[in-house]
C-alpha cells in the first residue's frame, strides 16, 4: 500500500480515470422517452370518446405509448381490433400533420396539423356496418 492518505487516493484516482458521465442524460441517449398525448390532446380525445360511448357506438379504449408514435385506440367490444386509432407521430409534423384517424382496415380517414381539426371527423356520423 502506498503511504497517501485515503482522499489524495481518491482525487488521484478521479483524474486517472473516465469523465463523470450523468446517468440521466446516458439513460435518454440509449432508451429515448417514448410520445406521448400531452393533457389537452388526451382531453380532446376523451370527449370525443364520452360522446361516442354514450351514443353506444364505442364501449373501451387503449392507449400505446410507442419510441414513435402514441395511440389511442377504441372499440366495440374489448376482444376485437380496434374500430380507430388517433394517432400522433411526430415525424411527420412537417409534412402531412402529426396527427391522423385511422379505420379499422388501416386507411387514413383523418390527418393534419391540429388534432382538434382532426378529431372532427367523429363529427359525422361513423358507424361500424355489420
Amino acid at each position: 500500500m502506498t503511504d497517501q492518505p485515503d482522499a489524495q487516493r481518491a482525487a488521484s484516482f478521479h483524474r486517472d480515470s473516465s469523465p463523470v458521465i450523468d446517468l440521466r442524460e446516458y439513460k435518454q441517449s440509449k432508451d429515448p422517452l417514448p410520445i406521448t398525448f400531452h393533457r389537452r390532446e388526451l382531453d380532446a380525445i376523451l370527449r370525443i370518446y364520452g360522446r361516442m360511448v354514450g351514443e353506444g357506438e364505442w364501449r373501451d379504449y387503449a392507449i400505446d405509448h410507442l419510441k414513435d408514435k402514441a395511440v389511442f385506440s377504441v372499440f366495440k367490444r374489448s376482444g376485437e381490433m380496434p374500430l380507430f386509432r388517433i394517432e400522433k407521430n411526430p415525424k411527420l409534423a412537417a409534412k402531412q400533420g402529426a396527427f391522423s384517424v385511422v379505420n379499422v382496415d388501416g386507411r387514413i380517414l383523418k390527418r393534419g396539423h391540429e388534432l382538434s381539426q382532426v378529431l372532427k371527423v367523429f363529427d359525422k356520423v361513423l358507424r361500424l356496418i355489420e
